[in-house]
């Protein structure tokens, strides 16, 4: 059984939170003197003068809305970054705790734990990218306090099998952190649905992917209301700014452009791999269940260098392990498609 007390830091237990001047007050007033801002507005034609909401409520409403998920069950940090951070902060100890990786995976998990002085111990996916469930099993000891699945994975593609993660889940009795950032392009569904069965579970999404809002920084973790409470709790007070939360609530509000967006991703996603097969230095196109696909090669340095020169970005992943002479190629319009298309028929 899952015991929130037995794996919080005990000074995170003993924390008293800074109280903001919009937490002491809940309400509307006519006259605001009691948090020294300027009362007589910004120099820009909108006014932001004013501290934020620090619980972000009106864009947690909306969200719950889309999600399914009730208001008190929902987090919101400066990114999915800071959701992570404030995880390892208040769970972990530092120089003592450690956590489960299963690399190759989305690289923020180990900085993160670098950052806070907290032990890594690394198990690799399988040859397909699955969990490997014993390696995991023999790498939990008493001190290990999360273990983080991305999925869809970064920089796989590929889904992890549901089962496995529940199986996590039922067994482990620390927090089972499943990382979704790319599940909106995915054919599974999101954990979002088991939060009232596993106590121990965190799910990360962010509004950086699908929604097209990367520059705003708005992540999203979904768990318990005592792991929220929590999170709050650690979380610096207007940890998300006020232009973010109303452009957040803007863009919340246009979801058939997104899911739009999305069909048109997955499509162009198929046109780019059937163009990709073409070439004889790809060697292989792993599935995704993402906006993005990883491409084994047989010179992704050169090639890497090669779109370089071209004026086109992809990612170099040759270098991370079970990712040997891939490259990670994002799924763009259908002009950047294209255009990566043509410059690949130039390589030689």
């Amino acid at each position: 059984m899952f015991d929130i007390n037995n794996i919080l830091r005990e000074n995170i237990k003993r924390l008293v939170p800074y109280s903001s001047a919009r937490d002491e007050y809940q309400g509307e007033a006519s006259v605001y003197l009691d948090a020294n801002e300027n009362a007589f507005g910004s120099p820009l034609e909108q006014q932001f003068n004013r501290y934020p909401d620090p619980l972000q409520v009106e864009v947690k409403k909306r969200l719950s809305g889309i999600k399914g998920v009730p208001v008190r069950n929902i987090f919101l940090g400066n990114g999915s970054d800071e959701a992570i951070d404030i995880l390892f902060r208040s769970f972990c100890n530092p120089g003592v705790d450690n956590v489960i990786l299963v690399p190759p995976t989305y690289g923020m998990y180990q900085v993160s734990a670098n950052i806070n002085d907290v032990t890594v111990k690394n198990v690799p996916l399988t040859e397909d990218f699955q969990l490997n469930l014993e390696g995991i099993a023999e790498a939990i000891d008493p001190h290990t306090k999360l273990i983080f699945v991305c999925s869809p994975n970064n920089p796989t593609g590929n889904s992890i099998d549901r089962a496995d993660v529940e199986t996590l889940l039922a067994n482990f009795s620390g927090l089972v952190v499943v990382d979704e950032a790319y599940i909106n392009f995915s054919r599974q569904k999101s954990f979002i649905q088991e939060l009232t069965e596993y106590g121990n579970l965190v799910v990360l999404q962010t509004l950086s992917k699908a929604w097209g809002l990367a520059g705003l920084r708005v992540g999203m973790a979904f768990a318990s209301e005592e792991i929220i409470e929590v999170m709050n709790k650690v979380k610096p007070p207007y940890n998300v700014n006020e232009a973010s939360q109303q452009l957040a609530l803007q863009a919340l509000a246009n979801i058939d452009q997104v899911n739009g967006w999305i069909k048109e991703t997955l499509l162009q996603r198929d046109k780019l791999v059937l163009g990709l097969k073409d070439f004889d230095f790809v060697l292989d196109i792993y599935p995704s269940d993402a906006n993005f696909i990883l491409v084994k090669t047989t010179a992704p340095k050169a090639i890497y260098n090669f779109l370089v020169e071209k004026g086109i970005i992809v990612r170099d992943r040759s270098k991370v392990e079970l990712c040997e002479g891939c490259l990670r190629i994002t799924v763009g319009t259908p002009r950047e498609n294209t255009v990566l298309l043509k410059a690949l028929t130039e390589y030689k």
